[in-house]
């Protein structure tokens, strides 16, 4: 059990660092003076997404942790209503919460 707690918090990570290169990614397509810049540090949080999701993937069934990454859809949508002033529609956050749920549900599996 503690073993799965350590994956599902470096899952919780990977995601995370997959949707500040989303955030990343946007900013320098943005501002476009700064676009080398931000597309460096977005593929650079990919990567270390990518390095994190790969340890785990190692050590757990695909099907478990494959479910994990549908928890982007909610760093992704707060990083672009904080940040990037994004309006987002009631309905679609009633559909981030159902993911939210969903993933919550494959973590207990």
């Amino acid at each position: 059990m503690k073993d799965k707690l350590v994956y599902v918090l470096i899952l919780g990570l990977s995601t995370l660092l997959g949707a500040i290169g989303q955030l990343l990614f946007k900013l320098g397509f943005v501002d476009h003076g700064f676009l080398f810049m931000f597309l460096s540090l977005g593929i650079m949080s990919y990567l270390a997404s990518s390095v994190f999701y790969f340890y785990v993937l190692g050590r757990t069934k695909l099907s478990w942790t494959y479910g994990f990454q549908g928890l982007s859809y909610l760093f992704v949508s707060i990083f672009a209503y904080l940040i990037l002033n994004e309006s987002i529609v009631p309905l679609r956050w009633m559909g981030i919460v159902l993911i939210v749920i969903g993933t919550a549900i494959i973590g207990l599996s």
